[in-house]
């Protein structure tokens, strides 16, 4: 493999140093307060990161020790990140939804010392486990709201900890300079947790010059510098953030942006109106569904436009083409409201993306690529290139440094993607071998296949791929795709390994469906209430239908539900980046499924659904099983 030219900024602190020293008057962060963005320079950054620094250093943290953050994205955890690598300790990001049990599981399995924490509800939550973490010596808060009645050693303000940093560096001016020039871009930085989507989440340990380099190379495929903007509301625990707010943000100068609430970031986004984004696949989705929900409310000559506009935008996508009546009649001011209108770039990765999704932002002028990668390999690898879009694929490799291959193809080409690439991760921590490392190559456990133009072709996870009884193989994620395309779904886990044929369990979206029954007039009260009226089948009924119809008739939905309640990753249903994890889904609705394969046309459900605030709520209601017209009869499951 070719290796890149080493060079001297090999950390995130050298960059950051770097910018500072070249570029201190220019903006490099905003953060909206109180409805206002505030400003901050490059000089500004640097010299509260190095507070932070020498204040963490001032309390005993120090080299390979682990400082863990959690909270809203926020200056302050970018700031705290760089600094923990500036005293040469390790940074662990933890999603701010993360339930007690399971940060207390990442805090005690890492070690970590100390916690950047943003306010009063993760304060909280540290206090409560701390007796099962034993390691935990500091807890360092940013919103100082709401902390007045904690009475515990540990606890100490962000502006306190800055203080002691401040005190500290006017005692000695030149400790900072030394300690970012003692850093060593070969050791490692972040502890960046992986999806988990089949049990606890390893902790990839990426060091500081792959994370640089790999932003680096990224950036030869999608170039970026000080005058594009980006609005961070990616969880910046996932490993994209990070390549994102702290590889571009510091090596190529973008600007990054973040918003005052997660209620607030559609609002805050459209203000800034960034040259490049990226969403999860569910946020994608989500956005085409408030589209269409918005058309349902509109006039009768709003809804013709609209229809007669997406006629006209995805006929021109199917030539290569835009439509420029579709662009003046519809697509114009719907990228300005959804705060599209200065995009660049446009990406989705982390899960596959419904072709169906993919086609509507295409067609309404949004330059959407597909990206594809893990968090063991910093992220996204590959990228259609521009003009080359192809909704079946995920592109082709940044650069010639990284190598993919297909792992014993079938007579079809299809295999197990494997990759390696000069800036890899560095292991998982505490694992002595890992298994899916082979000679330096990652095996992905994905399936997948070149094209004739070799363009790479994720087809999904391998343990996922099903077959059913009749010999038919299929792809869960992919019927689960076309299916989240309808405005009235918001997740599916489609059923039939090993069956006689295929099922499926849909969650409906609550708010669009909700809008629907009250213009119908259709009282309800709660989620599973709704779900199981029976106006809300038959509508979903036509919405399966429609898929079917682009189905061959072995990948048909042949009976279907309305699940009680929506699936969630508080309760280890889906992971943190909303993967289904099918393994958990199997064994807790497992006599559901089995009732649906039975042949059963009711299942009685009585069960208690527990809340994030402790709270619980006692579930008694009726699935009506659905039996698809104009699908072979379903057979009863041995």
């Amino acid at each position: 493999m070719n290796r890149p030219r080493p060079v001297p900024e090999d950390t995130l602190p050298k960059l950051l140093l770097r910018n500072a020293a070249a570029h201190g008057d220019e903006i490099a962060l905003r953060e909206k307060e109180f409805g206002i963005w505030r400003a901050i320079t490059w000089a500004a950054y640097e010299a509260r990161t190095r507070a932070f620094a020498l204040g963490l250093a001032e309390l005993g943290v120090r080299s390979g020790e682990v400082v863990a953050l959690i909270g809203d994205n926020r200056p302050d955890w970018v700031m705290g990140e760089i600094a923990t690598h500036a005293i040469g300790a390790r940074s662990l990001g933890i999603y701010r939804d993360a339930l007690d049990e399971e940060v207390a599981y990442l805090l005690a399995f890492s070690g970590a010392v100390a916690v950047i924490a943003e306010d009063e509800e993760q304060v909280d939550k540290l206090l409560n486990i701390s007796d099962r973490v034993p390691s935990l010596r500091h807890i360092v808060f940013s919103d100082p709201r709401g902390m007045r009645k904690h009475v515990d050693p540990r606890l100490l303000a962000a502006d306190a900890l800055v203080a002691q940093g401040e005190a500290a560096h006017a005692a000695d001016p030149a400790r900072w300079l030394a300690m970012v020039a003692a850093t060593r871009g070969q050791d490692v930085a972040v502890l960046c947790t992986t999806s988990g989507t089949t049990a606890r989440p390893k902790l990839a340990m990426l060091t500081g010059v792959a994370l640089v380099r790999h932003a680096e190379a990224y950036l030869k495929a999608d170039p970026k510098g000080p005058e594009d903007e980006y609005v961070s509301v990616l969880p910046l625990p996932w490993i994209m953030e990070q390549i994102y707010v702290l590889g571009w943000g510091l090596v190529a100068r973008m600007k990054v942006n973040f918003v005052e609430e997660p209620e607030t970031m559609m609002a805050d986004f459209r203000e800034i109106a960034p040259s490049f984004v990226l969403f999860a696949p569910r946020v994608w989705e989500a956005l085409a569904a408030e589209v269409r929900a918005r058309v349902m409310d509109a006039s009768p000559l709003k809804q013709r436009a609209f229809a007669r506009g997406m006629a006209l935008g995805l006929a021109a996508l199917e030539t290569g083409r835009r439509s420029r009546l579709a662009d003046l009649l519809l697509f114009r001011a719907l990228r300005d409201r959804l705060g599209f209108s200065r995009l660049r770039s446009a990406a989705t990765g982390g899960a596959a993306l419904g072709p169906e999704t993919f086609r509507f932002f295409q067609a309404m002028g949004v330059p959407l690529r597909q990206l594809y990668g893990q968090t063991e390999l910093l992220g996204a690898y590959t990228l259609h290139r521009v003009g080359e879009v192809d909704f079946d694929t995920v592109g082709v490799p940044f650069d010639e440094s990284i190598e993919i291959r297909i792992h014993e193809p079938d007579a079809n080409g299809v295999g197990e993607i494997v990759t390696r690439h000069p800036h890899m991760f560095a292991g998982y921590a505490g694992v002595v071998e890992n298994p899916d490392l082979r000679e330096g190559w990652l095996y992905t456990g994905d399936a997948g296949y070149f094209d004739k133009r070799g363009q790479l072709v994720v087809i999904d996870r391998i343990k996922d791929i099903a077959t059913t009884r009749g010999g038919d193989r299929f792809s869960p994620q992919f019927i689960e795709n076309k299916l989240k395309f309808s405005p009235y779904v918001a997740e599916v886990v489609v059923l039939g390994d090993r069956q006689t044929h295929l099922a499926a369990m849909i969650c409906i979206r609550f708010p669009i469906v909700g809008k629907w029954a009250e213009r119908q007039r259709i009282s309800f009260t709660t989620y599973s209430d709704l779900a199981a009226r029976p106006e809300v089948l038959a509508l979903l009924r036509a919405e399966v239908e429609k898929v079917n119809a682009t189905l061959p008739e072995a990948q048909r939905i042949r009976d279907f539900i309305l699940l009680y309640k929506e699936l969630d990753a508080d309760d280890e249903e889906l992971t943190r980046t909303r993967k289904v994890r099918r393994g958990v889904i199997g064994e807790k609705y497992g006599t559901i499924i089995a009732a649906i394969y039975r042949g059963d046309a009711a299942i009685p459900v009585d069960t208690t659904i527990a809340f994030q605030d402790g709270t619980t709520q006692r579930i008694r209601t009726t699935l009506a099983v659905q039996h698809m017209a104009g699908t072979a009869p379903a057979m009863a499951a041995e």
